[in-house]
């Protein structure tokens, strides 16, 4: 009898099955298949890298003059990397200047300061005096205190953010309106945050943070929860599609400094307008409030030795 097949082995890790399509960001291909490249295909990717918008706009035989190699090689180098050819390369080496080109140049620092501080230090501390700045002068005080009076008085609160900063942002709604006793929950997943204001009735409140104010997951959410009758504040960018979707805008815009290695400046906007946000709630909870920052200080010093006075906020 026949001893059966034995099945496949998955492929190394590292390497793709036969068969799969190759990563669509052309860049990374380049990078990640760099070592495996001949010498000459090596001087077609240091072309590439080095002038991208370049390379793009010029022939495959102006290419091929700049890297030093034949024609053939060029095409060898577009098929080596998972393209069929030299305009399908092109094609898709257009597409990586959409994110940027400001990741593909080499950096370039900031000027160092005056004081003789590294150039991260502009770029990080001016910066979020800028976005601060920028807080003041757009941020519509009286949305501030529309919005308080929604969250004082709603049943479910609920603070949504996708990514990596509108996530941490939500979760920081969450700290930030918790201690007044507020019932408010942090939803970083999609599907579960239209379940869950799919379950919503009016007096129940959204508040929903995005950097970019394009970000589909949370425009849904929103559009979901007003349907069922739930109050929807947006931390976003004025005039974006989120705007427009939601009740309330807190809105402010600020342009990024172009650094690709320090975090985003919209991050201390949009953290000033959550504590001006939740200040706002606190204040109109009063009494309430209060008591409920007493009840979390005693509980938290009680179990902490010495006598300092912590600060009240956290």
């Amino acid at each position: 009898m026949a001893r059966p097949a034995a099945p496949a082995l998955p492929a190394a890790r590292g390497h793709p099955r036969a068969g799969t399509h190759p990563a669509p960001d052309v860049i990374a291909r380049i990078k990640d298949r760099y070592g495996r490249l001949s010498p000459a295909e090596q001087s077609v990717a240091d072309t590439v890298l080095a002038d991208v918008r370049g390379v793009v706009e010029e022939s495959n035989a102006a290419i091929a003059a700049r890297a030093g190699v034949s024609e053939p090689t060029v095409t060898r180098f577009c098929r080596t990397i998972g393209c069929s050819g030299v305009r399908d390369f092109k094609l898709q080496l257009a597409r990586s200047l959409v994110v940027g080109e400001i990741y593909l140049a080499p950096e370039r620092h900031p000027p160092a300061t005056d004081s003789g501080m590294p150039p991260y230090w502009h770029s990080i501390l001016t910066e979020a005096h800028a976005a601060l700045n920028e807080v003041e002068r757009q941020l519509d005080p009286a949305a501030i205190e529309a919005t308080s009076e929604i969250l004082s008085q709603a049943r479910h609160v609920a603070a949504f953010g996708l990514g990596g900063s509108s996530s941490a942002l939500a979760e920081e709604v969450q700290t930030r309106l918790i201690r007044y006793g507020t019932g408010v929950t942090a939803l970083r997943d999609p599907y579960l945050a239209r379940m869950t204001v799919a379950t919503w009735r009016p007096g129940d409140a959204l508040v929903t943070i995005s950097a970019s104010g394009r970000t589909r997951e949370a425009i849904e959410t929103v559009d979901i929860a007003r349907r069922y009758g739930a109050a929807t504040i947006a931390i976003c960018p004025p005039g974006s599609e989120l705007a427009q979707a939601a009740d309330i805008v807190l809105g402010v815009q600020v342009p990024e400094y172009p650094d690709t290695l320090t975090p985003s400046a919209s991050r201390f906007a949009l953290l000033a307008v959550i504590d001006l946000m939740a200040a706002a709630t606190g204040y109109r909870l009063g009494d309430t409030a209060r008591e409920n920052l007493r009840r979390i200080k005693y509980d938290t010093l009680s179990r902490r030795p010495g006598s300092v006075l912590e600060p009240l906020g956290d």
